[in-house]
């Protein structure tokens, strides 16, 4: 139990007949950044505002270095919270706005001084102590919401889709800041989003919820290369996914029979002869040429092409079904109508079984 700095033993949550979150079972440990990925309504936040002490578990225990903090107020968790629209106090200034929870914990004016300077000069905001919120920009203001969260040394941090009101590249800076912090301060760091990207970037583990479980839970390299489920494949990133039958099991490679009858190998997995899969290969992994051969070889006809600044989106053709592959934007400029060779290595065709309702 000591392990874990937090633990979610077979927690639900009800409003009303609706089950928001059911029976999860999740550790977090010390020092961890985890992220709890999935769609609207998945169950992530509220599971995060049990975490915080905002709502309460209708079944199952919440501990909190191995102490249960089931019905403790969300004041005495000791806890730092950052949420996406900053909740500052327009009236204070920056300085005051960090000092607030501190002055809730009658700390010293001396301490609340240096816990302050040291707070701001930590997210690069020590010059702008007497400003506003109303005077910052929307990054200036989420540093302000971090250093609060961050100034009375909390065991955890919590994160609500705090970057989800930026634009899209202080967005992907603000992911390395509080990567950074993350490192530095060695924070345990529980962070819900629904942008894949940034799960990816900034996780060391990243729990995909889907109707208020945990589908799948790994590092982000396990989740993006190594998908359990169609949900988790289909959610994270960009995949094709066929429907296909296992025809042989070998100890490096599995033989797939897809649905438009072409045999491919692909990577060693747990199941049966005659099982109903689906195969995985994301489009980047996908190759083309003039004239390939090999293994996992099919004639193409190129029917779209994307330039998407950094790579090229391309639409395969191959008869009876389609293939998306992403190049690099240096590669060949291949033309609408071009027949080419596509090939994908086995190691990169992954199985997914697939479950009753899929098949």
């Amino acid at each position: 139990m000591n392990d874990f700095r937090i633990r979610f033993d077979g927690v639900s949550k009800n409003f009303g007949a609706l089950r928001v979150v059911d029976r999860l079972n999740l550790d977090i440990k010390a020092g961890e950044f985890v992220s709890l990925l999935g769609p609207s309504g998945s169950g992530k936040t509220t599971l995060l505002m049990m975490l915080a002490g905002f709502e309460e578990p209708t079944e199952g225990r919440i501990l909190v270095d191995g102490t249960s903090v089931n019905g403790l107020p969300s004041y005495k968790r000791n806890m730092g919270v950052v949420f996406q629209n900053y909740a500052l106090f327009p009236h204070m200034t920056v300085a005051e706005n960090v000092a607030f929870p501190l002055s809730m914990r009658n700390f010293g004016k001396g301490e609340i001084r240096s816990r302050v300077d040291k707070a701001l000069d930590m997210v690069q905001l020590g010059t702008l102590s007497r400003r506003y919120p109303a005077q910052l920009s929307g990054g200036q203001q989420q540093r302000v919401a971090l250093a609060r969260a961050l100034v009375f040394e909390p065991r955890v941090v919590l994160m609500d889709e705090p970057l989800g009101a930026l634009d899209k590249q202080l967005r992907e800076q603000m992911q390395l800041d509080i990567r950074e912090l993350h490192n530095r301060l060695g924070l345990t760091i529980v962070f819900v989003t629904h942008d894949q990207s940034e799960a990816l970037t900034m996780s060391d583990r990243i729990a995909v919820f889907n109707k208020g479980k945990i589908e799948q839970i790994g590092s982000p390299r396990d989740i993006y290369d190594h998908p359990r489920t169609r949900f988790v494949a289909e959610f994270i990133g960009e995949t094709n996914l066929t429907p296909g039958r296992i025809l042989e099991v070998g100890a490096d490679t599995s033989r797939v029979e897809l649905a438009d009858g072409r045999i491919v190998q692909a990577a060693p997995a747990h199941v049966r002869t005659g099982d109903e899969v689906l195969v995985s290969i994301r489009p980047e992994r996908v190759q083309i040429g003039d004239n390939a051969s090999g293994i996992n070889v099919a004639k193409a006809t190129i029917r779209d092409s994307i330039y998407q600044g950094d790579h090229l989106r391309l639409l395969l053709d191959l008869g009876t079904t389609a293939l998306l592959a992403r190049l690099d934007r240096r590669s060949r400029e291949w033309k609408i109508g071009d027949t080419v060779s596509a090939c994908f290595a086995p190691a990169d065709c992954w199985i997914i079984p697939r479950q009753k309702a899929e098949v």
